[in-house]
């Protein structure tokens, strides 16, 4: 195999609200190395924090809302392929966790969540848990609190600016 899977292991993404860093779950190959290339692909830069949902996560990685024309379909975009869940079957959605939302199972595509709840939330073990935050968990919790729509939509934008991986 040429295509060789990067692993990364720590991620910096730059909004427009601050930092948030996060260490990424080596045990989650295929997340960690698509969200990795996704990344390094300038894939994330200019794309909004598109739902926004206070007490318990902000949501991002949607190419269509980098234009806000797009507006009403903000939350369907990603990379133009799926892949599989990295699930282990007892996830903990804790504060500051980052993890891939999806359409159902092995829908996984580029838009990710961070946990906002504190100490965290109950969901299904269905989202493939990747990552951690380790700094800047106050930037997170400043995008979570920013005034939304009835869609759960900011009304400021709150763009990713890049994201750097280590």
């Amino acid at each position: 195999n040429t295509m060789e899977n990067k692993s990364y292991t720590h991620a910096v993404i730059t909004t427009n609200k601050g930092v948030i860093e996060v260490d990424l779950d080596p045990s989650k190959p295929l997340t960690t190395a698509n969200f990795g290339k996704l990344a390094e692909s300038s894939f994330y830069n200019g794309v909004r924090f598109h739902r926004v949902i206070k007490g318990f996560m902000i949501q991002a990685g949607d190419p269509l809302s980098k234009d806000v024309i797009n507006k009403s379909t903000w939350g369907t975009g990603g990379p133009g392929y799926r892949f599989n869940d990295e699930l282990v079957g007892n996830e903990q959605y804790t504060l500051g966790t980052l993890a891939m939302a999806n359409a159902g199972p092995n829908t996984n595509g580029s838009q990710f969540f961070i946990v906002t709840a504190q100490p965290g939330v109950a969901l299904p073990p269905s989202y493939t848990v990747f990552g951690r935050v380790t700094k800047g968990i106050e930037t997170a919790l400043a995008i979570e609190n920013v005034a939304t729509n009835s869609s759960d939509q900011p009304l400021e934008d709150i763009v990713i600016e890049k994201v750097e991986m280590k």
